[in-house]
């Protein structure tokens, strides 16, 4: 008899000789077309994700790190995704995996219990008060619109929840190691992107998206001005100085040609991906995170020869004309002159908020400041009026109060960190890392007055990030460890 029952033989030709597998593959083919047919390609990739989707949850609960290591990948590609899906309301995705991270955690430690004792830090009681300043903000009498302030939950919101998850998963320096290769990584191909826009072109729902109205500001004079697959050429610039500092102080620590050359290789690319971006302000992240490099160093050569580079590359931007017909170098250019007409267009629109925020301490509400607005209140002032600076957006949804404790907390972590870098770290590759880390966040904030960087992804989820790796020195400290031991 050669009746063959295809689920009893265990080998794969057997299966596929089958008229029943033939059959299930039809049907799974059909109703994949249908899902298709009614709900779109997005629908139908979106069944053939799902099998994939459990794979990656059973490794998520056993191993809860994993949820931390894709937010920081998705923080890089969630928006650029926005330009391909449509209206899907992509920017959730964020939120659910890190509350699926901590529940991951939870149930991965439900016998022993999760040990939150790591977390209780200063810098989760000033992301805890941050938060709960944004939660103020839904009673705030100016504030008109509940799907205003959930579209700026995230300046908050991320905060929260990635410095106590940072806390309790990176303990070690392998794993911080592991950080810093993933943002790496990503940085790199963040550059290649944008690499291929500027020398063969945008693609199809790239350009969709430039004549959506976001062409007026990345076509300069004919010439684009690269964006990668990051929210705008302002975070994909800031994001890429940021990194290129960042990564060029940690290749400084780096003994393996290897480890190295992946860490310069970043920085170049960075600094590359910076110029092509055609951002002005993005300048000022190099600028800025050398500057507090060469301070934190406490080397008086180190910081003499720094200074001397830092003057030269502002008198050369400031006071000559070399490689004025390089597009890219004209335009960070004109950020060095005071009579530039777009930064007087923003002092202008500074002193009508100015006048309008005078008796309005607690600001205007969360996600009611600047042209971005309009989606929610065409109508309004303050959605009529750019704010351009990050601090401005600040001070416009939240008021002076809310930017004196934005402010507040910013400095706090950046002098705390620092006199840590400068005076207790023992361990001099660890030194170098945080000082890294530091530069690199100070480097945003004096950016951030320029373009409203340190809010949005992927700048935000790093800059929280190490900020929590900032305030937790003492655990990777390894030369202050085996000090403890012998003591």
């Amino acid at each position: 008899m050669n009746n063959i029952n295809p689920f009893v033989h265990n080998t794969g030709a057997d299966r596929l000789r089958s008229p029943y597998f033939v059959i299930l593959l039809v049907l799974l083919i059909v109703v994949l077309a249908w899902i298709m047919s009614q709900g779109g390609l997005i629908a139908g990739l979106g069944l053939i994700i799902i099998p994939f989707l459990f794979i990656y949850l059973f490794l998520l609960f056993k191993n809860p790190i994993l949820g931390f290591y894709s937010g920081i990948v998705f923080g890089f590609i969630l928006l650029g995704i926005g330009r391909y899906v449509g209206d899907i309301p992509i920017g959730l995705a964020m939120d659910g995996i890190l509350l699926i991270t901590y529940i991951a955690l939870i149930f991965n430690r439900f016998r022993e219990r999760v040990d939150w004792s790591p977390a209780k830090k200063d810098v989760t009681l000033l992301a805890a008060i941050w938060f709960g300043y944004s939660m103020f903000q839904l009673v705030n009498p100016e504030a008109k619109s509940f799907a205003a302030w959930f579209s700026g939950r995230g300046m908050g919101l991320y905060m929260m929840m990635l410095v106590p998850l940072t806390l309790l998963l990176i303990d070690t320096n392998r794993k911080m190691d592991t950080i810093l290769y993933i943002w790496g990584i990503l940085s790199l191909l963040v550059t290649f992107k944008a690499i291929m826009q500027i020398h063969l072109g945008v693609d199809p729902w790239e350009k969709a998206w430039l004549n959506a109205g976001n062409a007026k500001t990345h076509i300069i004079f004919g010439k684009l001005r690269a964006f990668s697959f990051l929210s705008d050429a302002g975070q994909f610039g800031a994001n890429q100085g940021y990194s290129a500092v960042v990564a060029f102080i940690i290749s400084l620590s780096q003994k393996e040609w290897r480890k190295k050359l992946f860490f310069i290789l970043v920085a170049v690319f960075g600094i590359y991906g910076l110029v092509i971006s055609g951002t002005r302000g993005a300048l000022s992240v190099p600028m800025a995170g050398f500057a507090m490099f060469f301070l934190l160093r406490k080397n008086k050569v180190m910081l003499i020869a720094g200074a001397v580079i830092l003057v030269g590359v502002f008198v050369f931007f400031k006071y000559t004309t070399i490689g004025q017909n390089n597009a890219e170098i004209r335009r960070m250019r004109s950020a060095f002159d005071p009579n530039d007409p777009s930064f007087q267009v923003r002092l202008a629109n500074q002193r009508k908020l100015r006048n309008y925020l005078a008796t309005r301490p607690f600001g205007g509400g969360i996600g009611h400041g600047g042209v971005k607005a309009q989606r929610y209140l065409p109508n309004a002032f303050l959605s009529s009026v750019a704010t351009d600076s990050g601090y401005v957006l600040v001070w416009v949804e939240q008021g002076i109060v809310g930017l004196v404790l934005h402010l507040f907390i910013l400095f706090y972590i950046l002098i705390k960190s620092s006199f840590r870098i400068m005076f207790r770290i023992r361990d001099p590759v660890l030194k170098m890392k945080m000082a890294a880390l530091a530069s690199g966040m100070f480097g945003i904030m004096v950016a951030n007055y320029g373009n409203a960087v340190l809010s949005q992804m992927p700048t935000s989820i790093l800059i929280y990030t190490s900020m929590a790796l900032l305030m937790n020195t003492e655990i990777f400290d390894i030369k202050n460890q085996n000090l403890s031991i012998h003591i």
